[in-house]
């Protein structure tokens, strides 16, 4: 039976400038019991096999380098000696960080944040929907959640995303509870977690204020002037706590902190809005150029390999490539929002009224990352999609619980067919599922006319056997693999770094350049990032990565790179026979050693490499 909460009439909405009356907090019987159960699930599906995780290159390079020091922790650097950082904001990988100075680096340590930031995603959401209408909603939620492949994707993975839906989510229970009393204090609160998964995911995180802004604007049992008030000083807070890493980069002097990736002039703007943003949206006509940032077609579309081709536009987000990890619950989300807006505007609540302001919160925010994701490009990155599937499941619950049984039943039954539809394009992966879903589906429409109850619970186990089960395919290797990109089922890949992953050839090199250092502050410079990485993660060499992510930041400088070999800081570059070819930052760098530096023989550190060229660029034999 729904709870007194989930059942308090329209009627009882308070007058438009009266609090809302507070929700009961006593509990129904069988909520902790489920609610336990859930999350179980929810910790078994994340944490299961961390022990197989790998190492995700670029981002574990940074972490290892990022417990080296302070200044490396803050800035994220790329590289241990502190050169260079990663391409965006470094706030997701302190949590990894942290982990691994406290269980030491291995891959299981670095994915383990992200499990535990995903459990208290579920709990969160729980607690917001609850709030919002009560406990059935707040535990179907829950379980929606729990079910959908992208939540136990991000808690099996390193990406940025783990961390961001949860501050977001901390954001939208702090906006809740400042919305119920007008309490502006409690939105400044808000406001400060929006700062912080700015730290995360940049100028994404701006993307929930219309949500958290509006819930306030609309709801609030206050004046319009103070309402208006409250919501500019908790802007103003986050634009503070956003802004305060950029600020930090940006009055340290050059040298004094490491160069910022993705950008041509040592930028954190460029970095923020020119490389993280704004070529994000070339597609609808946006131009990065002149921002300082990198926009070479390869930085744009890096990652691409990773997941389907997806053009950017309205049907992106219904493509099976995202749909299939995010959106199974589609049409009941679509009937929790319309419909409860339709039953609302026929019973003329009151804008303070409790259920209207969930309305207004989670259908903006589906509304927009829609939007946004719909028109910037994500590179085919499904992890992206963990702000979607909060909405989707809040709203899915709603739908459930407040819908007219009858009308439930027939969206239901809506959506085992779009499930069934989503799981054929996939027709050799669990092959039984769609058509023992529709069959359930049939079952429990054959039940409405005669057990309702038995109906209801039927056609809820049939529109989550397809997604349960693309979900639970996580615990097998096969279908997703912890510490990589977050994708579940048949269109996972095997991504990744084994633990030990220096070969023969690279330790031997190691070994050379170890001992002939003789005090350099590099062991050698090396033409990008994925040279560098196996010798940081290995050994936490302090290598240079010259080029950065993309092969097209101008770092290191020409006169810096020479300052270095002078200066006696680099002695040695490694070089491959595509690096000359390179129009490319780096690859100028490339043609200057060989023109420079003497060619160390290969019979001096492996007389079996045939792919590297080892030069010495000490003073005494530079040309």
């Amino acid at each position: 039976m729904p709870s007194p909460v989930a059942q308090q009439p329209l009627s009882h909405a308070p007058p438009p400038t009266a609090p809302a009356p507070p929700i009961s907090t006593r509990a129904d019987r069988y909520e902790r019991p489920v609610l336990a159960a859930i999350v179980v699930l929810a910790a078994a599906l994340c944490l299961w096999g961390l022990g197989h995780s790998t190492y995700h290159a670029f981002y574990a390079s940074a972490v290892r380098s990022m417990t080296d020091s302070p200044s490396d922790f803050f800035y994220g650097a790329f590289d241990p000696a502190g050169s260079i950082t990663l391409d965006k904001l470094p706030g997701f990988l302190w949590p990894q960080a942290l982990s691994a100075l406290v269980f030491g680096f291995h891959p299981w340590a670095l994915v383990l944040p992200q499990a535990l930031e995903m459990v208290g995603c579920v709990l969160l959401l729980h607690l917001l929907v609850r709030r919002w209408a009560g406990v059935p909603a707040g535990l179907l939620a829950a379980a929606f959640f729990t079910l959908t492949p992208v939540t136990v994707g991000l808690g099996r993975s390193v990406t940025e995303d783990a961390p961001f839906v949860l501050l977001l989510l901390l954001a939208a229970e702090a906006t809740w509870r400042a919305t119920e009393r007008a309490r502006p204090r409690t939105l400044l609160l808000a406001g400060v977690w929006v700062g912080l998964a700015f730290q995360c995911k940049m100028l994404e995180a701006w993307a929930v204020v219309p949500a958290l802004a509006a819930t306030y604007l609309v709801a609030a049992p206050v004046a319009r002037r103070r309402r208006i008030g409250h919501v500019a000083l908790a802007g103003a807070v986050t634009v503070a706590v956003s802004l305060s890493w950029m600020l930090v980069a940006a009055l340290t002097p050059t040298g004094a902190r490491p160069y910022l990736d993705g950008t041509t002039d040592d930028s954190p703007f460029a970095l923020v809005v020119g490389y993280n943003f704004l070529t994000r949206f070339r597609a609808v006509g946006i131009d990065a150029a002149g921002s300082g940032s990198i926009v070479a077609d390869r930085a744009a579309h890096a990652g691409q390999h990773l997941g389907p081709g997806m053009g950017d536009g309205l049907g992106k987000m219904f493509s099976p490539g995202l749909a299939t990890q995010t959106g199974w619950l589609y049409p009941l989300a679509a009937l929790g929002l319309v419909g409860g807006l339709l039953a609302l505007r026929r019973g003329r609540v009151p804008r303070t009224d409790r259920l209207f302001a969930g309305y207004v919160l989670w259908g903006v925010w589906c509304v927009t990352f829609f939007a946004v994701f719909s028109f910037g490009s994500v590179t085919g990155h499904t992890y992206y999609m963990g702000v979607v599937a909060v909405a989707v499941a809040a709203l899915a619950a709603v739908g459930v619980a407040r819908a007219r049984r009858s009308r439930a039943l027939v969206v239901i039954a809506v959506n085992v067919v779009w499930c069934a539809a989503l799981a054929l394009r996939y027709p050799h992966f669990q092959p039984w599922s769609a058509p023992f879903a529709v069959a359930l589906g049939l079952i429990a429409l054959l039940l409405a006319g005669l057990r309702r109850p038995a109906a209801l619970a039927t056609a809820l186990a049939a529109v989550l056997l397809v997604p349960a089960v693309w979900t639970a395919s996580a615990l097998s290797l096969r279908y997703n693999q912890p510490g990589a990109f977050g994708r579940v089922g048949p269109t996972s890949t095997r991504a990744g770094t084994p633990p030990a992953p220096l070969g023969p050839q690279h330790r031997r090199l190691l070994a050379y350049l170890t001992a002939h250092r003789d005090g350099a502050r590099y062991l050698a410079a090396v033409p990008g990032w994925q040279s560098a990485a196996p010798y940081i993660l290995a050994a936490d060499a302090p290598v240079l990565p010259m080029g950065g992510f993309t092969g097209e930041v101008p770092y290191p400088a020409p006169a810096a790179f020479r300052h270095l070999l002078d200066t006696g800081q680099l002695r040695y570059v490694v070089l491959t026979a595509g690096t000359f070819r390179a129009r490319t930052p780096a690859g100028d760098l490339a043609r200057w050693t060989a023109a420079h530096c003497a060619l160390v023989p290969s019979a001096a550190y492996d007389p079996l490499d045939r792919t590297r060229l080892l030069y010495h660029c000490g003073p005494a034999h530079q040309g």
